[in-house]
Parts: structure tokens; C-alpha cells; sequence
């Protein structure tokens, strides 16, 4: 199963909508995705032991998602030129290697005038430092507050670009899947040696 990644914790989020229908697109490509929304873990993320190691029980379900994915798709909104606090802090709490090395990826970036290119760009940047496949082709929704509407996308273009994207990000997981260069064929291959 794949996951759609909801890379904020605020509260009625565009992050979250927008996640929520890119989980409809899936949907209505025959594909049920998984929603990992950072409001419902940020309360795991700061007790007891970090960074991959004794997680407690709902955080380290919450990283076997990851682990075990087909996928990721990281909905990320700027914050100050970056990606939020929490997003960054949710992928340093993530197991090495298993959590990304191989790991097809691909970004929604939302803001304003330049629709969160800035933190899809950091992201690509941690993602590729930890050897993720990094799908190219990222959509930036700009002028986001102008774009989602009672909920909603509202902007035919934006719509084209991420039924787009979710097509041909699902065919990159299924061509990797295939020549058994993803994530979790590489797991397996670890396991049976």
C-alpha cells in the first residue's frame, strides 16, 4: 500500500485536504492509499526514546507504514521557506535504511506564489540523501489559498497536474516493483540471505 504523507500538524489544514484528494484520485484509479496525518501522531513524536530506536507502540505503527510502503506521496506547505518542523521531525525518527533507501517518493509542494517549491526542493535533498527513488514529476499548487475552496480544488489545471502525477507515479512503483528494485523487494532479498 502506498501512503500519502500530510507533512503538517495544523489544524484545518489545505495540507490535509489536498491530501484527501489525491487519496480520491487514487481511489477512483482502483488504488486504496493510506493517510498519514501529522496531527495524529505529533503527541508520539516527543516521548520517550527518538530517532528509530523503542518507539512506542503507536509511533513505531506509524513507521512500519513507511517501512512497509509501496510507496510515498509527501504533501508538504511552506513554512518559511522550508518544510514544517514536524515533517522533518517525523522522517529523522524514521528506521535507517529501511524507511526510505529504494523507496519510490513523489511530491506535492502547496503555497503561495511559488507552490512550495522551497521545501519539495529539501525534500528531494533528504529523500535523495537517504536513496530514495525520487519521482520527477512534482506539482507545486500555487496561490493555494485561492485554489482550495470549502474543501475543495477548484483549479482545473492543478486537478490535471496531480491526475497526472498519480498515473504516472503508479506506473514508476509498478516498473520498480517489477524489476524488483524497490524498497521492499530489497528488504526481502536482505532477509532471505
Amino acid at each position: 500500500m502506498k501512503y500519502i504523507i500530510s507533512g503538517t500538524d495544523r489544524a484545518d489544514s489545505n495540507s490535509l485536504k489536498i491530501s484527501r484528494y489525491i487519496q480520491s484520485l487514487y481511489k477512483e484509479s482502483g488504488e486504496d492509499v493510506g493517510l498519514i496525518d501529522m496531527r495524529d501522531i505529533r503527541g508520539e513524536l516527543s516521548q520517550g526514546p527518538h530517532y528509530g530506536k523503542d518507539q512506542p507502540a503507536s509511533l513505531q505503527a506509524e513507521i512500519d507504514k513507511v517501512v512497509k510502503s509501496d510507496g510515498l506521496i509527501v504533501v508538504c506547505p511552506e513554512y518559511n521557506g522550508s518544510m514544517p518542523g514536524i515533517l522533518k521531525y517525523y522522517i529523522d525518527h524514521m528506521k535507517f535504511p529501511d524507511s526510505f533507501e529504494y523507496r519510490p517518493v513523489c511530491f506535492v509542494g502547496l503555497g503561495g506564489m511559488f507552490g512550495g517549491m522551497r521545501p519539495v526542493e529539501h525534500l528531494q535533498q533528504v529523500f535523495g540523501y537517504r536513496n530514495a527513488f525520487i519521482y520527477p514529476q512534482r506539482v507545486f499548487l500555487m496561490n493555494v489559498h485561492k485554489v482550495v475552496k470549502d474543501g475543495a480544488l477548484v483549479d482545473p489545471l492543478m486537478q490535471d497536474l496531480l491526475k497526472s502525477q498519480v498515473k504516472g507515479f503508479q506506473a514508476f512503483c509498478k516498473a520498480l516493483k517489477s524489476a524488483g528494485l524497490d524498497a521492499n523487494s530489497f528488504i526481502a532479498q536482505k532477509a532471505t540471505k
